[in-house]
């Protein structure tokens, strides 16, 4: 039998992926949690085979809890909407075995679950080409700079943050637009989020 916990924030859409994982003979959902943070706990303390978990959640998001849980024997399968490729990145170096988006058809989770339990990996087809994709052109120190202004800081704050001068933090924002091809920061921020590369 195969022992499954699922984490998924949207209760209509946890109940039913359960139902429909209770349905298969050779499962059991043994375990449900509504965040990032539950789900690593209820892992710890349930031991299951495979953990099932969406991406954007409250306390502790799917990526990051799927990094937490890198060395459990648990295999973390995510299963999102969001076909982004730097979601799936993360998800790669966090050693998922799945990545599989919410509107595949229903019977591919039950056939990728199988898959992911004799050692394979299973990412959906749209993510193969994401992968690919150009890399996010910003410095770590350019990414961090952004976060900042996603967070609404502005250029004084930043500076007084990262220990810059206000001169240094306004050049990093010039290079940032630029790069990103933008002319603003909310276009700036749009952009990063889009392509998913804000970690």
């Amino acid at each position: 039998m195969i022992k499954i916990v699922i984490a998924e924030d949207q209760n209509m859409l946890l109940g039913a992926l359960g139902s429909l994982l209770d349905l298969e003979d050779d499962m059991e959902v043994v375990g449900k949690a509504s965040n990032g943070q539950e789900a690593v706990e209820l892992v710890k303390e349930l031991e299951p085979d495979i953990c099932i978990m969406d991406i954007e959640m409250p306390v502790k998001n799917g990526l990051d809890a799927a990094q937490e849980m890198i060395d459990f024997p648990c295999k973390t399968i995510i299963l999102t909407t969001f076909a982004r490729a730097g979601y799936f990145e993360r998800a790669r170096k966090a050693q998922v075995s799945g990545y599989l988006l919410k509107d595949s058809p229903s019977e591919d989770l039950a056939s990728s679950i199988r898959s992911i339990m004799t050692g394979r990996k299973v990412y959906a087809p749209e993510l193969i080409d994401l992968a690919f994709e150009e890399p996010n052109p910003l410095t770590e120190r350019e990414t961090e700079v952004l976060k900042l202004i996603a967070d609404g800081k502005s250029t004084k704050e930043i500076a007084k943050d990262l220990y810059l001068t206000y001169g240094t933090v306004r050049n990093y924002i010039s290079v940032i637009f630029d790069k990103l091809e933008v002319s603003n920061r909310v276009e700036a921020v749009s952009k990063i989020q889009e392509k998913g590369w804000l970690k």
